[in-house]
C-alpha cells in the first residue's frame, strides 16, 4: 500500500531558506505505529537524494505525526530554486510503499 493511501495527509513546506520539512499526518495511533515502523530513514534519505546523516526524523506519537527535515538542495529563492515553497517533496513520499 502506498503511504499516501494509508495516512490522512503528507505535507511538505519550507522550514526557512535552507531547510525543508515533510510531515506525515497519520490520524490515529494504529496508523502511526504502522508508518513509524515501516519507514526506513535510510530509504527516505535515498528517496530525497540527501545524505542519511543530514536527514532529521521526528516521531511525534502524541500527535500521530512522523516528520522529516532535510537541507534544501539549493537556497530558497536562488536562481536554481524550482520549488520556492517546498511543496513538491510530499509527492515523492506519498508514493513509497509501506
Amino acid at each position: 500500500m502506498k503511504l499516501g493511501d494509508l495516512v490522512l495527509k503528507v505535507r511538505s513546506k519550507n522550514a526557512g531558506p535552507f531547510w525543508l520539512t515533510v510531515d506525515i499526518f497519520c490520524g490515529d495511533a494504529d496508523r502511526f505505529a504502522r508508518v513509524s515502523a515501516a519507514l526506513d530513514t535510510g530509504e527516505v534519505a535515498r528517496l530525497f537524494a540527501t545524505p542519511r546523516q543530514t536527514l532529521k526524523r521526528f516521531d511525534i506519537e502524541g500527535l500521530s505525526v512522523v516528520k522529516f527535515s532535510l537541507p534544501r538542495p539549493v537556497i530558497q529563492g536562488s536562481r536554481e530554486d524550482r520549488d520556492m515553497h517546498g511543496a513538491q517533496w510530499a509527492h515523492l513520499l506519498e508514493e513509497i510503499e509501506v
